[in-house]
């Protein structure tokens, strides 16, 4: 039923809201005085490290000449791009970065997901934290700590597997696991998801934690059992948050874990561990050629930029991408 008195009010209201006199900038700027204190020092941050370092990017078209400056430097084209595309590194490179990125997504982007659904059902909101608590504590462990503790356990000198291994009666001989091609790549996956899985679970829990509690009591009423509620509720309640996450991951398609990989690999493993970030460190870093290791960086946010478009538009087909 209408309300005469209720309607002429609303377009009193709609009317004083049109003809109200905008605020300038700086006067809403000084409103918000505060939050634009806290903001500051992230645009800060923002302008030093994404924006200016942009000058930068002249170099992968440059011949430079650390004598001189960069604008100085003589142009030379795509050169630099021409000779990483042709270079007998680039296929070992690619299939390196690519192989390794791939599985990382395969085995170690729902990690996180399925921990954060276990961690869910723990019905105790104590024991919850504890646990939650202690899996993202080897995220706070530098990678050559890590590499400390792990070398450790797969040593093959006394270490923890390899004598598991001798008593069970299981192997012969000790594994040299860090020394041999075959084992590199699981190594990383697992050290990569035993380091991470805590941590990236939280964005999961703090989705989990949205759900509206009645659905579950709806469901439960319905006499649904708890592995009926998550499949039916909490994975298509969290399931934007996922795609979100995995349209990120798809833009660091080229990043295989630099960190992780500089610390673990050694010349017996140089044939599965050499990707593109330790190739442009030693071309860069080792050799000074910062114009070819700047020319190489491009590449990857080209290739970055254009996945993130992808996947974003593959999203945005069941309207859950990004933009």
């Amino acid at each position: 039923m209408r309300n005469p008195v209720m309607e002429m009010q609303q377009i009193e209201i709609n009317i004083n809201k049109a003809y109200r006199p905008k605020k300038s900038l700086i006067s809403r700027l000084l409103a918000q005085k505060e939050l634009q204190l806290m903001v500051i020092p992230g645009i800060l941050l923002l302008i030093v490290f994404k924006y200016l370092p942009i000058y930068g990017l002249q170099l992968a078209f440059k011949s430079f000449d650390i004598t001189r400056s960069i604008w100085e430097s003589e142009w030379v084209g795509f050169q630099h791009f021409y000779e990483f595309f042709t270079s007998p590194y680039f296929g070992e490179v690619m299939r390196n970065t690519v192989g390794i990125s791939l599985l990382k997504i395969v085995f170690t982007f729902p990690v996180p997901i399925i921990f954060a659904l276990l961690l869910n059902e723990i019905e105790s909101s104590k024991a919850r934290s504890f646990v939650q608590g202690i899996s993202y504590l080897p995220h706070f462990i530098s990678w050559v700590v890590c590499y400390g503790l792990i070398s450790v356990v797969i040593s093959k000198d006394g270490g923890t597997i390899n004598s598991i291994l001798l008593n069970l009666g299981l192997i012969e001989e000790p594994i040299h696991f860090i020394g041999e091609s075959k084992y590199f790549w699981p190594i990383l996956i697992i050290t990569d998801n035993w380091k991470e899985m805590g941590w990236g679970a939280i964005i999961y829990m703090a989705a989990i934690s949205g759900v509206d509690p009645q659905i579950y009591e709806s469901a439960e009423i319905d006499g649904a059992n708890r592995l009926q509620k998550t499949i039916y509720i909490t994975i298509p309640s969290i399931l934007p948050t996922i795609v979100i996450m995995l349209v990120l991951r798809m833009g660091s398609i080229l990043e295989a874990g630099f960190d992780q990989i500089f610390v673990f690999r050694n010349p017996m493993v140089g044939d599965v561990s050499n990707i593109i970030d330790t190739y442009v460190y030693d071309a860069g870093i080792k050799q000074g050629r910062y114009d070819y290791a700047t020319a190489i960086g491009m590449f990857k946010s080209v290739v970055a930029f254009f996945m993130v478009w992808a996947s974003n538009w593959v999203a945005n087909k069941n309207e859950m991408g990004i933009w």
